[in-house]
């Protein structure tokens, strides 16, 4: 990663012009081309610096519903387990914790019946109590990490 990388990565943290051609505008601050940042954006992702580059948004006011959820799973059936939630479109991500509960995931989905269905299902598929942690209390942090 060089300084144009780590500048990109930083312009982006606060935020994507909403303009009709927001790539271009990026770019022009930086001093590249529309293609370059667009290439730089694909190398950041495809070497994992970035996970994901995509908006946030609250799927309640889109008529979504979204939930947060845990398992219990034996060491020895970790990655199978794994296998079985990721299988599902629903699970936006799925992330490994020391913990009791040491696999946490975030379902995402049209409605709360399909929320509600496709935690079913995965406490079907593996076998393990899935446990849902509902958000009581939506917080706003505004996380901005220079690199």
């Amino acid at each position: 990663m060089d300084e144009i990388d780590r500048s990109l990565i930083n312009k982006l943290q606060r935020g994507f012009p909403v303009v009709e051609r927001p790539y271009l505008q990026v770019a022009h601050e930086l001093g590249l081309s529309e293609e370059g940042l667009i290439g730089r954006l694909g190398n950041l992702l495809d070497q994992g610096v970035l996970s994901r580059f995509g908006p946030l948004y609250q799927a309640e006011r889109l008529g979504g519903a979204y939930t947060l959820a845990a398992i219990q799973v034996p060491e020895a059936d970790y990655d199978r387990t794994a296998g079985l939630v990721n299988a599902h479109r629903e699970v936006a991500h799925n992330y490994r914790r020391e913990h009791a509960f040491n696999m946490w995931f975030v379902v995402a989905a049209l409605s709360p019946a399909t929320v509600a269905r496709t935690l079913s299902e995965i406490e079907r598929d593996c076998t393990y109590p899935v446990f849902e942690f509902r958000k009581q209390r939506e917080y706003l942090v505004d996380l901005d990490l220079p690199i």
